[in-house]
């Protein structure tokens, strides 16, 4: 595993204990919605790195996708922390 890779898990997993558990169960069922709404904020959690995505004309994998409407304001804010902290 690189370093980056690891890095990532890491990220991932942090932004994963900030979810309440109303938030986890938003998120599972989002999951199984065919996509999100054009102009839908969200990250897609094996792709970090991108960011905060807007959803537009192309499918998203909703199966990795963390909706930002599937979350308290206050989680997205530190979740937005989370991934302004580089990781070394």
């Amino acid at each position: 595993m690189t370093t980056d890779q690891r890095t990532e898990l890491v990220t991932r997993d942090r932004i994963l204990n900030l979810l309440a558990d109303d938030e986890v169960a938003k998120v599972s069922m989002d999951e199984n919605a065919p996509r999100l709404v054009d102009g839908d904020e969200y990250l897609d959690l094996e792709q970090l790195e991108q960011g905060v995505q807007r959803a537009g004309g192309t499918a998203t994998p909703m199966g990795r996708v963390l909706p930002r409407k599937s979350v308290h304001p206050t989680t997205w804010s530190k979740i937005l922390a989370v991934l302004a902290i580089p990781l070394t």
